[in-house]
Parts: C-alpha cells; sequence; structure tokens
C-alpha cells in the first residue's frame, strides 16, 4: 500500500484571527461577513456545502450540495425530495453541514433541522433555471439504480423535443429545503495550529458563544 506524505510545512496558517468577544453577537452576521469575504476574496463556489444526513439505519451519507440563499430563518438548497437525501430527512430532519473555504482558511459548521420550503420559494427558484436544468430535475429518478447514461440521454432528447415553446411547471417531488441552525461554529486556522474556534448554541432563543479548543 502506497503511504501518503507527510505535509512538509510545519506552519502553514498565517492570515487571520477570531475572537469570541469581537465576533459578531448574530451567528447569521457572522456567516454574512465571511461568506462575503469568501465571494470577494475569489474562493472557487463558495456556496458549496457539504451535506450530512442519516437515515433509519443511522449509517450517515454526505454529498456537496450548493446554498441557494440564506438568511435569519436559515439556508436553503433545493433537490430531488425521492433523492437518498430526501428520504433521509424524512425519516431524520436533523442535519450538519459544512462551508470550507480553503483559500482564506476558514470553516464553518453547522447543525440544524431541516424544514421544507415553501411551495412559491421552490415555484420560483425552479422557474429561474435554465430550461435544460428544469429537464434534468424532471427527467431524473435522483439516487435510483438506472441502466447507463443512455437512458438519461434519451429522456433528456425526448422530454426536450415535448416541451418546445412550453414553460415547465416544477414537478413535485422538487424543491427546497431550508436548514434551520441549533449550533454553528466558526473555525479560523492561526499559526502554530492553535486555530480559533467560535461557537455559538441557541439556548431559549438566545445565543451563546464560547471558545472551543483547537
Amino acid at each position: 500500500m502506497p503511504k501518503v506524505p507527510f505535509y512538509t510545512d510545519p506552519d502553514p496558517y498565517k492570515n487571520n484571527e477570531l475572537d469570541e468577544h469581537s465576533a459578531d453577537p448574530d451567528p447569521f452576521r457572522q456567516f454574512s461577513a465571511w461568506f462575503r469575504n469568501a465571494v470577494d476574496s475569489g474562493v472557487s463556489e463558495p456556496e458549496a456545502m457539504f451535506l450530512a444526513t442519516t437515515g433509519e439505519n443511522g449509517i450517515p451519507s454526505g454529498r456537496i450540495v450548493l446554498l441557494k440563499g440564506f438568511d435569519p430563518k436559515g439556508f436553503v438548497f433545493f433537490t430531488n425530495y425521492n433523492s437518498r437525501k430526501g428520504a433521509e430527512i424524512a425519516v431524520n430532519p436533523f442535519v450538519a453541514i459544512v462551508f470550507h473555504w480553503k483559500e482564506i482558511e476558514r470553516q464553518v459548521r453547522i447543525t440544524g433541522k431541516v424544514h421544507t420550503a415553501s411551495e412559491a420559494e421552490s415555484d420560483e427558484y425552479f422557474s429561474s433555471r435554465p430550461l435544460e436544468s428544469q429537464i434534468s430535475a424532471m427527467i431524473s429518478s435522483q439516487s435510483m439504480v438506472i441502466p447507463g447514461r443512455k437512458t438519461l440521454e434519451e429522456k433528456f432528447d425526448e422530454m426536450k423535443q415535448m416541451i418546445t415553446g412550453h414553460k415547465l411547471k416544477r414537478p413535485a417531488n422538487w424543491g427546497g429545503f431550508r436548514v434551520i441552525p441549533s449550533t454553528f461554529e466558526f473555525w479560523q486556522a492561526r499559526i502554530h495550529r492553535l486555530h480559533d474556534r467560535i461557537q455559538y448554541r441557541l439556548v431559549k432563543e438566545k445565543w451563546i458563544i464560547e471558545r472551543l479548543a483547537p
């Protein structure tokens, strides 16, 4: 078995800092500031987030999804409700999401409960997608075993010919989920690996800020 070489730089982190006394008392505002900084710093796909779910068997599964909006009500992404993540969320609505912005040496971890987004919100986003993306959402039985790629391509071509000149309606099995956080953790890389970890916990509708050991 080939060995993984050790990282030779003993102290690569030199950028910023995060202090529990200067952090914004509202974790949503703190996230917004960090997200804007990630965008302004040219981070590749800052909206990419790792989503972890668990189903009836208790075995976790994870994947990258794209954040499509956030506000004090939560973090929104869209998917096929019949996909594996959709099925697992139906059984256990508690999830974890993670943002990793390597270029600025930051990470944000969030845990919370998932609620289905409103139909109006899902309709609005679906109608804003390119036609090809709408078709893909309609013809894909996401997470199911299929014979091969040709099956997908044939269904795609058939649907595209059928709907020429027509506006597509969002399928009932596709839409948004909103993650309503109960914890946030903001991680900032620091020199000597004494990283800053600032945690927010929601206790009786009040956010408690704490420092965690790195």
